[in-house]
């Protein structure tokens, strides 16, 4: 995504669209991560200081998807267990739930039980092909369709815009999108990855999300960058992202770009597909809310 946009242009894309404001205790915990003396303690403190976020933190570490034998009573536990990126990855995620009315949220239906299954698979995935920092997919995972219920929240009819740019066989999914409302998820994810911080090479692939062979073909883009889309194009194929989002039985993205994210993890068809039927007995994927 270039910088290089003028103020003009951003208020262009973003017309009508309210990114929400990087909540304050996402702030401190990027200030206290700087802190050369940072400790997990100052971390869970920081956390519990919000009250509804840590209860919506517990519920999240104690849910099927985690699977510990103990439950897990307290952030200091969680953050101890999970580890302070995984945990400041499901303070990103649910903030940005959080800025949503219970309006939005019901319309979106699945697309939060979806995000976390995509986030897992791709943290999964990544440590199955050796990826040295899957908690880097796994941020991806949650936050890389960031835009859509901003989306939702902006246009009555998006819902609709998502079945037809899932539907086209031949048009990229923003593509379509910019057709019909002259922005898409992508770029507005971009721009609150941007405004809270998010590491560069993560807005980047939040916005790229969804022109991978483009981004493939550059080659000034970063391997890390590449190996971190092809892992979330795994993941949300083996999740059924085409399903939740485009109410499609077919995955039309997933057909064109296949052959080029197997091409660059080295993994065969048949590797493939014994990963997704790995990551389904593990209870993740597509087996979860569709078959």
């Amino acid at each position: 995504m270039s910088t290089e946009l003028t103020p003009e242009q951003i208020q262009k894309v973003l017309q009508g669209i309210a990114i929400p404001p990087q909540p304050q205790v996402l702030v401190d915990l990027q200030m206290e991560q700087l802190k050369p003396d940072w400790s997990i303690q100052e971390i869970a403190r920081l956390i519990c200081q919000d009250v509804g976020l840590s209860g919506s933190i517990l519920k999240t570490v104690n849910s099927p998807f985690y699977k510990h034998s103990n439950t897990i009573t307290s952030i200091d536990q969680a953050v101890n267990l999970l580890g302070v990126n995984s945990v400041v990855n499901l303070v990103n995620a649910l903030s940005i739930k959080g800025a949503l009315s219970d309006d939005d949220i019901i319309a979106l239906g699945r697309f939060w039980d979806t995000a976390m299954d995509i986030a897992i698979t791709s943290s999964v995935i990544a440590k199955q092909i050796g990826v040295p920092n899957p908690e880097e997919a796994y941020t991806l995972g949650l936050f890389h369709n960031c835009g859509v219920p901003l989306l939702m929240s902006r246009f009555a009819n998006y819902n609709q815009v998502m079945i037809a740019a899932y539907a086209d066989a031949g048009e990229r999914i923003v593509e379509v999108e910019n057709r019909l409302i002259n922005t898409n998820h992508a770029v507005v994810g971009y721009y609150v990855a941007k405004s809270w911080n998010l590491p560069d090479y993560l807005c980047e692939a939040i916005h790229e999300h969804h022109r991978i062979m483009k981004t493939f073909a550059e080659e000034s883009a970063s391997a890390r960058k590449k190996t971190l889309l092809a892992v979330l194009k795994m993941a949300e194929h083996i999740c059924g992202n085409y399903r939740i989002l485009g109410q499609q039985n077919e995955d039309y993205e997933w057909a064109r770009i296949q052959e080029i994210v197997w091409m660059y993890t080295g993994l065969t068809e048949y590797e493939f597909a014994s990963l997704k039927l790995q990551i389904e007995e593990m209870g993740l994927g597509s087996l979860t809310y569709y078959d």
